[in-house]
């Protein structure tokens, strides 16, 4: 079994190929979760999180857009772009994950996947949409 740190960078890699390979998703989720050995414990999470961020996508877009600063998301990075949307799903839809772990599983994927400049970026995008959720 992984910890939900992991399962998180599963599900963010899943998004990423995703956004280049959207056909087929169930054969692809089956040879992804294969090659990343996610045990059967681990499938719900993963399965949360990858199908809420591309159920609520267009919603999740909306919240997120007007905190872009100088930025379009269409013009974000697609790590970028899903690392916002996991988080933000996260945020809105499951309540047992503290806001604080969210949002620093999220910087921490940036850092591990983006340039320098996404992971203050992300914190401070997420930062406030969480206090402006009171």
């Amino acid at each position: 079994m992984k910890s939900r740190s992991q399962i998180r960078e599963n599900a963010l890699q899943f998004l990423y190929l995703l956004s280049y390979q959207p056909d087929d998703k169930d054969k692809q989720r089956e040879m992804f979760i294969e090659a990343q050995g996610l045990a059967s414990e681990d499938l719900p999470f993963f399965d949360c999180l990858v199908e809420g961020v591309l159920t609520h996508e267009a919603e999740l877009d909306k919240e997120i857009e007007p905190q872009l600063v100088d930025w379009r998301l269409s013009r974000l990075p697609i790590l970028d772009r899903n690392i916002l949307r996991m988080a933000l799903f996260e945020l809105n839809y499951l309540e047992e994950v503290p806001e604080a772990v969210s949002i620093s599983e999220a910087v921490n994927l940036a850092k591990k996947y983006c340039d320098d400049k996404a992971g203050p970026y992300i914190n401070a995008v997420l930062g406030k949409l969480a206090r402006e959720r009171g």
